[in-house]
């Protein structure tokens, strides 16, 4: 994660309250807890709504350009994203930060 910072990966975490009401704090009680629980050392936004009626214009592109596999339907779903603001490939909640074939398509993207 480090060595990838170095290379210019930037992650980010958009915490939303629609699963479960698992985030049902502030954005402060949230933060304190993605970095007591799971080591959270990446910036997160503000809560945002990631489905329904209110979801956030970034997951409306994302499924425009992607499809519906970029539909957060669960916590931690993520959307690898250009240098540019361009999103290329969307991974469900399932897929780890270790997984192999996101860590080839991080790499790939950094020009790696």
């Amino acid at each position: 994660n480090e060595a990838k910072r170095a290379e210019g990966l930037v992650i980010l975490g958009i915490p939303s309250n629609d699963f479960g009401g698992q985030e049902p704090g502030t954005e402060e009680e949230v933060q304190t807890f993605c970095q007591l629980n799971f080591g959270v050392t990446f910036p997160l936004t503000k809560k945002y709504a990631v489905t329904g009626a209110d979801e956030h214009p970034f997951y409306l592109n994302a499924v425009d350009m992607l499809g519906e596999a970029a539909q957060p339907k669960w916590n931690f779903h993520k959307i690898l994203v250009d240098g540019d603001g361009t999103p290329l490939k969307a991974y469900p909640s399932a897929t780890t930060p270790s997984d192999p074939e996101l860590v080839a398509d991080i790499e790939a993207a950094l020009g790696g």
